[in-house]
């Protein structure tokens, strides 16, 4: 997909990006049923976002155990959250983060706390987006991300039983917040230690490029890079010119991986079906990472 060289991909690309994030926001046709599990629950009243002069919604899963345990967890934030748990909220249906946790926590795999950061609607191409673009206007994403790291973070470490280090805090997203988390993670490397980059949008932000070239993370930091080979393309060049950066600033391989799935397309059932590989990866203790298949 290439944005600027055909006058009419542009605004198709564009819809499918913004698309996700708009829809979670308008009200269906006919209401639907409530998918979301016990665990999930809204963040009280909207959050303000200083330097944004506007509040946002957050949503919060907690691990079915949670009540019981007396332990710590680590944490994941995500963006989009009108699209994480449940359909009646979701676009075109949702990531099934819930239920994908739920049953890794019965497993004996993977127990996380997850806070899903609702998108701000006609905002959403400028909040996820740290640089500015001639199209959509000036970026603000280092304010939503100060926003997560300065106001969000602060106030879900002290009242729930996270594990507050870097180790313990990864951010996630798709699209326009795969962009988002590959920024935060370079952005705040003593905050986040791995990134789950779905489907990210760079072409949005090509100094992104660059921003990473000069921006190389701890050796330990996890980058999970994630592409439907359907989604076009320029898409599918841009994260792969994304991964060779990555691997150029000297990354150790082990933690870096470049998953392009063959016939995948850019949407929540694709994000969905790759989310429990990601996350068992991106959380797997060092001795005991597990290989993804994919092209890297």
């Amino acid at each position: 997909m290439r944005p600027f060289r055909h006058a009419s991909l542009p605004f198709l690309l564009a819809a499918l990006l913004c698309a996700p994030g708009f829809a979670a926001d308008k009200p269906a046709s006919s209401p639907k049923a409530s998918t979301a599990l016990p665990g999930v629950s809204l963040l009280g009243e909207p959050l303000p976002m200083p330097g944004l002069d506007r509040k946002r919604q957050v949503r919060l899963y907690l691990p079915p155990n949670y009540a019981a345990s007396g332990k710590r967890y680590p944490v994941l934030y995500m963006h989009d959250g009108q699209n994480l748990f449940d359909a009646a909220t979701a676009y075109a249906g949702e990531w099934k983060v819930d239920e994908t946790l739920d049953a890794l926590a019965k497993e004996g795999r993977l127990e996380l706390i997850v806070v899903g950061i609702d998108n701000g609607q006609d905002k959403r191409m400028t909040e996820l987006n740290a640089w500015n673009n001639e199209r959509f206007g000036p970026g603000e994403g280092k304010e939503y991300t100060e926003f997560i790291v300065k106001t969000l973070k602060p106030l879900i470490d002290a009242r729930y039983r996270t594990l507050p280090g870097r180790e313990h805090t990864a951010i996630m997203g798709s699209s326009m917040g795969g962009l988002a988390s590959h920024y935060a993670l370079a952005q705040y490397p003593e905050v986040f230690s791995k990134a789950g980059v779905f489907s990210p949008a760079y072409w949005t932000a090509q100094p992104a490029f660059g921003f990473v070239a000069h921006k190389p993370v701890p050796k330990d930091a996890r980058v999970f890079l994630l592409m439907g080979e359907k989604e076009g393309p320029q898409m599918v060049a841009d994260v792969k010119r994304m991964a060779q950066v990555v691997y150029e600033t000297g990354h150790p391989a082990q933690n870096t991986v470049l998953k392009i799935v063959p016939g995948a397309g850019h949407n929540e059932a694709f994000w969905a079906s790759e989310l429990r590989e990601a996350l068992l990866w991106m959380f797997a203790p060092a001795a005991e990472e597990t290989k993804v298949a994919g092209n890297r």
